[in-house]
């Protein structure tokens, strides 16, 4: 024999029917506060977005400008080195 769920009396029912009706504009409400709260979240995040945007085109430059400067630097390093190639020789034994 299987068992059987216990049954809910009669007048269970007529509770749980005017209790969602009663609860329906609290509800809504609260589903109401939530929409807004969303929407200034989303408009906040536009907005970073936005601003991300601006910064990764500024950081893109400053890449360029410190790819250029390392570019830069090791030519006149590596022109140092090729026109004084005894030099760091020259400096060791001299102390």
């Amino acid at each position: 024999m299987a068992s059987q769920p216990p049954r809910i009396p009669a007048s269970g029912n007529v509770a749980s029917r005017s209790g969602p009706t009663s609860q329906k504009p609290r509800q809504l409400s609260h589903l109401h506060s939530q929409l807004a709260q969303l929407t200034a979240h989303i408009s906040d995040l536009e907005n970073l977005l936005k601003v991300t945007s601006v910064q990764a085109e500024s950081m893109r430059g400053l890449g360029g400008y410190s790819g250029a400067m390392f570019m830069a630097a090791s030519k006149v390093l590596g022109e140092e080195t090729m026109n004084n190639p005894n030099q760091d020789d020259n400096s060791k034994s001299t102390p």
